[in-house]
């Protein structure tokens, strides 16, 4: 694992400013009272303002859910890949268009299993 790990608790944003709700199938590790992320998660962005720039007037076309290109292929739970910090997640459009990248503002540290 390269960075610190991702949890439930971990605070990520679109490039936008939008919030990502984790949603984990993982109710066995945790890392500082949070389960660990997997990359089969659920990534769900509420609040991303994005719109696309056209005549007459804007497109909107906000990032809604995130997918995971590089995640941590050392740490297996439950035989699916964790997620930390140096993770690569991309923010995705309703029609699949990549928006950018997930940004990791904050993360947990320490890991137990339970």
């Amino acid at each position: 694992m390269s960075g610190n790990t991702l949890t439930t608790n971990s605070t990520l944003q679109c490039p936008h400013g939008g919030s990502v709700q984790i949603i984990s199938t993982n109710a066995r590790v945790t890392a500082d009272e949070g389960f660990v992320a997997l990359a089969t998660d659920t990534f769900i962005i509420s609040g991303c303002p994005f719109q696309i720039p056209a005549v007459p007037s804007p497109i909107p076309s906000p990032c809604i859910q995130v997918m995971w290109t590089v995640p941590d292929t050392r740490n297996m739970i439950n035989g699916t890949a964790s997620l930390s910090q140096s993770s690569i997640g991309l923010c995705m459009s309703a029609t699949g268009i990549p928006q950018g990248p997930v940004s990791v503002v904050n993360t947990q540290t320490r890991a137990r299993s339970n």
